[in-house]
Formats: C-alpha cells, structure tokens, sequence
C-alpha cells in the first residue's frame, strides 16, 4: 500500500493547494492513506475546528500537529470531538485530545498513526521516545502499518527517533522545520525515514511567512506581526510503499510540485 504523506500545510495559500493537487496525486500514485501536518494551518499558526473539516474535506484520512496545536481558542474542542485529528503524545497526563490512533485505509488495512513533539531547542514537554515506545507497542497489538509524526527542531532528535523505531513501525517522517530535506531512506529493519517532509505553503516565503516581517525582525530585533506570504505554492510531501502483511517499508521518495492555482491566494489576516 501507499501512504502520503504532506508536510506542514501554512495557512489559506497552502490549504487551497492540498485541496488542488491532493486529488491528482492520489490517482498519480495510487495513495491508500494520507496523512497531513495541519499545525499551521490557520493563519499560519494552529489550526481551527472549521481548518480541520476543510482538510478532511479535502481528503486528509488524518491530521497531525505540533508545537502550535493550543495557539487557537477551539483547538481544545477539535481535539476533543475530532478522532482524526491527532496532537503530540508526549503532552502531559489528562491533556485534551489523543496523540495516536488506528484508522482505515482505502485498502481495508488498519494504520496506526502517531505524533510527538521534539524537546531540543522547544518547548520542554515529556519524553517523546518513551511516548512513542509505549503508543508503538499498543498500536502495533492492533495493525503492522504505523506512521509516526516526529515534529522537531533539531536533526539529530529526528535522526534519533528513526533509529529508535527502526523495525517497530513503517515510516519515521520528520515535521516543523519546513524544508524539505534529501535524506529519504529505508533504515536497516525497514522503517522509511526523512528528517523533514517540508511544507505545503508559499514558494517565495522564510517558512511559509512575509520575508519582509522576517528579515525586519532578523535586523532590528524588533516585535513583527508575521503574516502568511502570497504567490505561488510549493507542496511538499513523500510516498512510502508499505508492505501490509508486515509494515515495512519498500520505499520512500519525495514529492515537490508547485501549484500555480493559489498564486492570488494571499492571508493577511484569519485563517
């Protein structure tokens, strides 16, 4: 089976671009399950109840997020009312919302899905390699296929989390960073890895946002309001061939396409 899976989708520019070219890249490759980073969904940052039914409309089987998941006032009802959307598991005991789940693919074949959330250079939260340790060991009591979300600042922590799962589930894929990277490989024991998937959002952008605000910023160490940039789209994404009776991986490549379709697709504001 193929999964897709997209990397951080930025506000209305890149959400506009999933909904474009997600059709045409499951008929291309013959996706059976796709997966999105939504976290920066909304406005850039977050994401919404309204954000969530847009991308499942769009044909998201499941969205996962990251550092930015509270940065909306509804994120915590979202989470709560919405089983495929997922958030970090190694968030705190009693949190809302869940960090991993199992779902159906257009196969029939049960996916596991599971998302944490680095701790070098962020936020300190609780250890993601035992959060994923203790979620792979339920999930996989259940189904072979488990794709785990790792979203991270620093390369050697995804590098890491890739080697610490290597053999216990399909694919390792790296978020939050927004640039695509060309380390695309199937580990030893057969999990396929990438360090970062890259985002879905504006092509001519630092990260998905106005490079004025950012290098005002950079220069005069200033308080900038960033704003999601315009012009056209870049979709980031990879593929990872899985076999279903086992979960390994057979392969891994990455997809960039532009979408000049959201080219006049500006967010100064909102979602």
């Amino acid at each position: 089976m193929n999964i897709l899976f997209v990397g951080d989708i930025v506000g209305r520019p890149g959400r506009r671009a999933l909904a474009v070219a997600l059709p045409p890249l499951v008929a291309e490759h013959g996706i059976d399950f796709t997966v999105a980073n939504g976290e920066n969904a909304a406005g850039g940052m977050g994401i919404t109840a309204g954000v969530v039914q847009e991308l499942l409309s769009a044909g998201v089987d499941v969205i996962t997020l990251g550092n930015h998941v509270w940065k909306n006032k509804d994120a915590v009802q979202a989470v709560q009312e919405e089983s495929r959307l997922i958030r970090p598991a190694n968030f705190p005991p009693g949190v809302p919302g869940r960090g991993d789940g199992i779902f159906s693919a257009r196969t029939g074949a049960s996916v596991g899905v599971v998302n944490l959330c680095g701790r070098t250079f962020m936020e300190a939260l609780d250890c993601p390699f035992r959060a994923a340790e203790e979620a792979v060991a339920r999930l996989r009591a259940e189904t072979a296929i488990c794709v785990v979300d790792v979203h991270a600042e620093a390369t050697s922590e995804k590098q890491a989390m890739g080697w610490f799962l290597d053999g216990k589930v399909s694919a390792v894929i790296g978020t939050h960073t927004h640039v695509q990277t060309a380390d695309e490989h199937v580990l030893p024991k057969g999990t396929a890895y990438v360090t970062d998937v890259g985002m879905t959002g504006p092509e001519y952008s630092i990260l998905g946002m106005n490079p004025e605000a950012i290098l005002r910023r950079f220069v005069t160490r200033m308080p900038v309001k960033f704003e999601v940039a315009g012009g056209p789209v870049l979709l980031s994404a990879v593929v990872v061939d899985v076999e279903e009776e086992t979960g390994r991986a057979r392969s891994i490549w990455r997809v960039q396409q532009e979408i000049p379709e959201a080219e006049k697709i500006s967010e100064p504001s909102g979602e």
